[in-house]
């Protein structure tokens, strides 16, 4: 099961997500998102779970729980929504 994990304190890293919900199953991967350009992290992760029953524990446990002074938001996570293609000017230095 993929899990989204929102409003990390932005020093968070992988291991650490990967540690908060090993504590409860299994984990195939635990990923803080970051920025492409500064490589800050945006705040947010995800954690995969083989076993969906740890992973609901998880999710139960963690949702809401303090963790480097800020609530974590933790919920099954959902597929990207296709967006439509933004109609803007290349950046300069770039071909279209």
């Amino acid at each position: 099961m993929d899990i989204y994990v929102g409003n990390l304190a932005y020093a968070t890293t992988d291991e650490e997500l990967r540690e908060l919900f090993g504590r409860h199953g299994a984990v195939d991967a635990a990923r803080v998102v970051k920025d492409r350009v500064t490589g800050r992290s945006k705040g947010f992760g995800f954690v995969e779970m083989p076993n969906a029953e740890e992973a609901n524990a998880a999710i139960a446990a963690i949702n809401g729980s303090v963790v480097g002074g800020r609530p974590l938001r933790v919920n099954e996570s959902r597929p990207r929504e296709d967006r439509p293609p933004r109609n803007r000017p290349p950046r300069p230095g770039t071909a279209w």
